[in-house]
């Protein structure tokens, strides 16, 4: 580990690379500002190009960069010299194996993290220099091929996704059956909000607001001060990650402490349409259905519910309208800030929403749930191909870790060698110790080496 704290005011120009700045488990690095941009206060750490940089929070989810230039990283990172190949030492703390080991040092539960002396006794498979090289060609040649594959899928997925939104928009409107849309249906009286240009719809549609065929409102707001009161009630509680685009994350359910009355105000009935408030620009807006999973369940105030009066919309109408048409809608009506979005109640209310005639709804949402389920079909089958592919690159690492990818040359410096090498050096670069500094802890003997292959060794070199 090569820690090196340093004043930010100093580097201002420099590059800044924080946790979020790299894939997990890619070793990618993704877009980064420097110090002035993100308005660097705290010291952080100083890195060299030829370094590794790793994140030692939530260390599970295997990130770690070969950044190739000079910057600083976040005290939550560690700079690593490489006395070994870079490019395989990058890959081993890719590896499951590697990422399972640093998650087995983890401390706390809220933000587990692993400290540097842990890190630094993680196990390195180390085989002869040549054939770390080899075996870093062989794994770059493959993992190139899947990667292209991983795109592919990914390209897929997103294809389905607009088309998905391409489905809900057009069923909303009324195009998706092959009725005609003049736009001769009356339009909108001015509400204070921008419509923009509404689509087209049948002849025999209308637009309302949402307010004049739903009942709208906010949720409940957290009181931490009355959590305690003995005449609450504890009760489920929607959250924003809770309502997704088009589906309910129902995977983890929070509880909160109200009074019977509110409960009993905000308790969600089948057929409501739960639409957030705000939160990331994605999240604006998006909504699906109740449909009664949980008793009892209520929604906090970023989560609003629409209860549709006297059956005059299908709740699905309107949910994929608003996740079709809406996201624009949504977007331009609402709050923005940096990375942030809101839309208000009072606003929420105005959103315009296409009514078809009774008789239709149960066959527009007939034919959008059939185009639906192909769609969902097609997801799972490339969910399911995105899972082997992670399979087969995680047993690519580890016969690649195994010494069983490319073949062993006799000829090779022995690890061995190169391992009294890498020690030698280390001993030679380190600072002596000052006169009258306090005593240090015995140096501990090394341990012992593991052969996993011909002259196939694994130390524990710190990192």
């Amino acid at each position: 580990m090569a820690s090196n704290l340093v004043d930010p005011r100093d580097f201002m120009d420099w590059p800044h690379v924080a946790p979020n700045h790299v894939e997990s488990g890619t070793g990618r690095l993704l877009p980064y500002r420097t110090i002035a941009e993100d308005g660097v206060t705290s010291p952080k750490h100083l890195f060299r190009a030829g370094q590794l940089v790793y994140s030692k929070i939530r260390p599970y989810l295997a990130k770690v960069v070969d950044v190739g230039f000079d910057g600083l990283c976040s005290a939550d990172m560690y700079p690593i010299d490489c006395y070994i190949d870079r490019r395989f030492l990058l890959r081993w703390m890719l590896s499951r194996a590697f990422t399972a080991a640093a998650a087995g040092h983890q401390a706390r539960t809220v933000l587990p993290k692993i400290n540097e002396r842990a890190l630094s006794q993680l196990p390195v498979p180390v085989p002869p220099l040549d054939e770390q090289r080899r075996i870093v060609a062989a794994l770059e040649c493959q993992l190139s091929n899947w990667a292209a594959g991983n795109s592919q899928l990914a390209q897929l997925q997103r294809r389905i996704n607009r088309f998905r939104d391409q489905v809900m928009l057009l069923a909303s409107v009324g195009h998706l059956t092959g009725r005609k849309a003049h736009g001769t249906a009356l339009a909108l009286e001015p509400a204070g909000v921008q419509d923009g240009e509404l689509p087209t719809i049948p002849d025999s549609w209308q637009w309302r607001r949402l307010e004049e065929f739903a009942d709208v409102v906010g949720g409940v707001t957290k009181d931490s001060k009355r959590q305690s009161d003995p005449d609450f009630v504890e009760v489920p509680y929607l959250r924003v990650a809770n309502v997704q685009r088009a589906r309910l994350d129902l995977s983890e359910i929070a509880r909160i402490k109200v009074s019977p009355k509110k409960a009993e105000q905000l308790r969600l009935r089948v057929g409501d349409v739960l639409l957030n408030e705000g939160g990331d620009r994605d999240k604006l807006g998006r909504g699906w259905i109740w449909e009664g999973q949980v008793p009892d369940c209520i929604h906090q105030n970023h989560v609003f519910r629409a209860r549709i009066k006297d059956d005059v919309l299908h709740p699905k109408l309107l949910a994929w309208h608003a996740n079709g048409f809406g996201r624009r809608w949504f977007e331009v009506n609402g709050l923005q800030s940096v990375n942030l979005a809101s839309i208000s109640l009072g606003k929420m209310k105005k959103f315009p929403v296409p009514i078809p005639p009774a008789s239709e709804q149960d066959k527009l949402v007939q034919v959008a749930e059939e185009y639906l389920s192909l769609l969902d079909s097609m997801e799972g089958a490339v969910a399911s191909a995105r899972r082997k592919a992670d399979q087969l690159r995680a047993a690519l690492l580890a016969e690649a870790f195994a010494g069983r990818l490319v073949p062993q040359d006799p000829n090779d410096e022995p690890a061995s060698e190169l391992l009294a090498r890498i020690k030698a050096e280390r001993a030679s670069a380190a600072p002596k110790q000052k006169t009258g500094s306090r005593r240090t802890r015995k140096e501990l003997p090394a341990p012992a080496t593991r052969v996993t292959g011909d002259d196939y060794q694994q130390e524990v070199l710190p990192l």
